[in-house]
């Protein structure tokens, strides 16, 4: 009997504990999803729809690379280092540069 009752107490401690996990993530998403619609506000006021479009499709092929432009964007325009609105053609330039600072690795193989 005293097994039991143990065993229920270990099962309502372990469920405690995953509702309060769930209830972390979900705290989490709501933060996540609020700063992605602050970005998403500014980038509206800052680019144009050409420029938020060619965004859109860097997100899809290189995430990592449209986080950082975006964020670089948002700072460039709150410092006011930047034309508002940022065109298509200076957002091609800004991107130029920032591709220029990352390394490209390249692996050479080499035959026996």
């Amino acid at each position: 009997m005293e097994n039991d009752e143990d065993l229920e107490e270990l099962r309502k401690k372990r469920m405690l504990q995953l509702q309060q996990q769930l209830i972390e993530a979900q705290k989490q998403e709501e933060v996540r999803a609020q700063i992605e619609a602050q970005k998403q506000s500014i980038l509206r006021q800052i680019l144009t729809p050409d420029a938020r479009s060619r965004i859109a499709r860097l997100q899809m092929v290189r995430p990592q690379l449209a986080e950082q432009l975006v964020l670089q964007l948002i700072s460039l325009a709150e410092s006011g280092r930047v034309n508002v609105p940022i065109t298509d053609e200076q957002l091609k330039t800004i991107l130029k540069r920032l591709k220029g600072q990352q390394r490209e690795t390249k692996i050479t193989f080499k035959q026996k």
